[in-house]
C-alpha cells in the first residue's frame, strides 16, 4: 500500500496535541517496511482556495502555519489521486475535519478531505462519494463544507456501544452508490484514547468492511490522518486499519 508522508510532519509546527513530537514517528515505525512511503508535495492555493475563504487563508498564513497545512492538504489530494485505483493512506498532519470555509478549531487549520474531494469532482473524477469519519469528534467542518452538495453522504458513527458502532458502519457502507469511499480516520476513540470504546482489531474491522465494499461496487477508497493521541497505541491503530483497508 502507499502510504502519503514527508518528514516535515514531524515539526511541533504548535503546543496542541496533534502536534506533539512522537506522533508521526510512531506511527511510521508501527508501519515501516509494510508500506511505501511517498513524498507528501503541497496543494495548490487554487486548490486550497476552491474551499476556504481569502480572510481564512490569510488568517493561517498570519499564524505562520500556511506551509504545513498546505502541505498536508496537498497529501490528502495525492492519496485521492491514488485511491482512485488502489487503497491509499495519508499520513498527514495538521489534520483538518474541523476546519469550515471560513474558520477552524480542534487544532486544524485546513480541510485536507473536503480539498482533495472537491478536486476530485471539480475534475469530473467522481460523480459521488461515501465520507466515513471515524474520529472520536463529529466532524464538523467537514459537514459545513460539502453537507449541502449533494454529491457526498457524510457518516459521522456516535454509538456508545462498539458491537451497534460497527454493525452501524456496515449498514451506512451497504446502503449507498459511489464512486469512491473517502475515510477520515481519527484514532481517539481507542480504548486507551480519549473515547476509551474501539480495540484495535476493531480499526482492522473497519478497514475490511470499507475493502469488501469497495470490492463489490468496484469503487476507490483513501483515508487521512485525523485524531488519535495515546502514541503508545497509535502506530499499532494505524496499522490495522491499513491491513484492513488491503484486504487482509
Amino acid at each position: 500500500m502507499k502510504v502519503i508522508y514527508h518528514d516535515d510532519f514531524c515539526q511541533c509546527y504548535t503546543t496542541d496535541p496533534a502536534a506533539a513530537s512522537g506522533r508521526m514517528e510512531a506511527v511510521v515505525e508501527a508501519i515501516s517496511g509494510r508500506v511505501d512511503f511517498l513524498k507528501a508535495e503541497p496543494a495548490e492555493e487554487s486548490d486550497i482556495s476552491a474551499v476556504h475563504t481569502e480572510s481564512h487563508i490569510a488568517l493561517v498564513e498570519r499564524e505562520g502555519l500556511y506551509d504545513i497545512a498546505a502541505l498536508a492538504a496537498g497529501g490528502a489530494i495525492m492519496a485521492a489521486e491514488i485511491g482512485m485505483n488502489e487503497p491509499c493512506f495519508a499520513l498527514i498532519r495538521p489534520p483538518g475535519h474541523h476546519a469550515s470555509a471560513g474558520s477552524a478549531w480542534g487544532f486544524c487549520y485546513f480541510n485536507n478531505m473536503a480539498i482533495a474531494l472537491e478536486k476530485l469532482k471539480r475534475e469530473g473524477k467522481i460523480v459521488k462519494a461515501f465520507l466515513l469519519d471515524f474520529d472520536l469528534h463529529f466532524g464538523d467542518g467537514t459537514v459545513n463544507i460539502l453537507e449541502r452538495k449533494e454529491y457526498v453522504t457524510i457518516y459521522n458513527p456516535s454509538s456508545c456501544d462498539r458491537n451497534e458502532y460497527l454493525r452501524d458502519i456496515e449498514k451506512k457502507l451497504s446502503s449507498a452508490s459511489f464512486d469512491i469511499i473517502a475515510v477520515s480516520a481519527g484514532f481517539d476513540n481507542h480504548r486507551e484514547d480519549w473515547g476509551g470504546l474501539l480495540t484495535t482489531e476493531d480499526y482492522k474491522t473497519i478497514g475490511h468492511m470499507v475493502w469488501k465494499i469497495c470490492q463489490k461496487k468496484r469503487c476507490g477508497c483513501f483515508a487521512v490522518l485525523e485524531g488519535g493521541y495515546n502514541h503508545r497505541v497509535l502506530g499499532t491503530n494505524v496499522l490495522a486499519f491499513l491491513e484492513g483497508i488491503e484486504g487482509l
